[in-house]
Parts: structure tokens; C-alpha cells; sequence
């Protein structure tokens, strides 16, 4: 990816989600709702406090995360359909087991 995010921004990938029930039935794509979960794919360098400060962000690359429904703000990049949105859009890292993410 060519694109470098600035201040205290983050580039998302949302995480797929199953489109089968528990009972085996197939939820079209019109009807399900975005997943909330996400990759973290790039961080800025940071926010600037009142001292002007550098204040590093406490999400990396590689990070599974949980965002608000109408957080950030979609865009299309290489050709996947990403996210850009501030760190304090994101509600918490989740803390998967090494080697196993969603």
C-alpha cells in the first residue's frame, strides 16, 4: 500500500464475518450489517498535545480491533474497500491467541 496515514489516523480493514446463521441459513449480502472488527493496516506517527508534544499511537499494524458502527470514513485503495478513522474511533484491541485471528 502507498498510502501513509497522518496525525493520530489509522487504515482499517474490516474483518470478514460469517454470512451463515447457527441453523445453516445464508444471509445475502444487502441484508447483513458490516462487521464492527478490523485489521489495522497503517498508523500515523500520532496526535500533538498542548506542548506540542509528539504523542504515539497505542494501535499498530497487525492489531484486531473493535470500532463503532459509523466509525470512519470508507475509501477504495489498490483496489480494497478500506477505512480511515482516528484512534479514538476505535472502542479496544482484541487480544486473539498467537497464531489464530478471526
Amino acid at each position: 500500500m502507498k498510502f501513509r496515514p497522518l496525525h493520530d489516523r489509522v487504515v482499517v480493514k474490516r474483518v470478514q464475518q460469517d454470512v451463515k446463521t447457527a441453523g445453516g441459513i445464508i444471509i445475502p449480502d444487502t441484508v447483513q450489517e458490516k462487521p464492527m472488527e478490523g485489521e489495522v493496516l497503517a498508523v500515523g506517527p500520532g496526535a500533538r498535545d498542548e506542548a506540542g508534544k509528539l504523542v504515539p499511537l497505542d494501535v499498530k499494524a497487525g492489531d484486531l480491533i473493535l470500532f463503532g458502527k459509523w466509525s470512519g470514513t470508507e475509501v477504495k485503495l489498490d483496489g480494497q474497500e478500506l477505512l480511515i478513522m482516528k484512534e479514538s474511533d476505535i472502542m479496544g484491541i482484541i487480544d486473539a491467541p498467537r497464531g489464530k485471528k478471526k
